[in-house]
């Protein structure tokens, strides 16, 4: 496994890196038998260091933790520990499907925009109701099954997912509704 361990702003000694090589390792082996890399960024935030990991598994998803403490190495301990949650659900509900993927998530390219208007609520009128672009990037769109693809949105913490339904050729949505439950949005062509 690949991994990229970065600071913001603060040093990040050898000794951290081979704790982090170490636990993570021995965190994410227990339940993924093939992860491809790891980055894993530390930070500092008034008192508290955050610590954010995010594991890429050959699969294609992506699980995402971070947790906060006044020390660093405690940090990174929170958030071994929530990775670690995380990919043990992964992998119960990859036992619960009774579905092997025999092969990696096909991965479609797409554009992703963020979208602001330079104008205060109270001044605009409905001239200025245009937002501009202020950046666009590149994104991801698995192709998934729909339990494959509520799983990649709960793992990565999103409230939405596009995703390809596999087998089918349109474009799919799954959402969490406000009363807590799934939406999945399936376009009939």
């Amino acid at each position: 496994m690949r991994y990229e361990i970065t600071g913001k702003q603060i040093d990040i000694g050898d000794a951290l890196q081979t704790h982090v090589k170490a636990e993570l390792s021995e965190a994410v082996a227990k339940y993924s038998q093939r992860p491809t890399d790891a980055v894993v960024v530390f930070s500092k935030h008034a008192h508290e260091y955050v610590c954010e990991a995010t594991v890429h598994l050959s699969t294609g998803l992506t699980a995402q933790a971070s947790a906060k403490s006044t020390e660093i190495y405690g940090a990174f301990d929170k958030c071994c520990e929530r990775m670690e949650k995380q990919l043990r659900r992964y992998k119960r509900r990859l036992k619960d499907h009774h579905r092997d993927r025999t092969e990696p998530v096909e991965i479609f390219g797409g554009s992703s925009y963020i979208l602001a208007s330079d104008q205060d609520d109270e001044e605009s009128d409905d001239a200025t109701l245009q937002p501009i672009i202020v950046a666009e990037m590149e994104t991801r769109i698995p192709s998934l099954s729909v339990g494959e693809a509520v799983m990649q949105m709960e793992l990565a913490g999103a409230p939405v997912l596009v995703f390809r339904h596999e087998g089918k050729n349109g474009l799919n949505v799954v959402y969490r509704r406000d009363d807590g439950n799934i939406g999945w949005i399936d376009p009939r062509s």
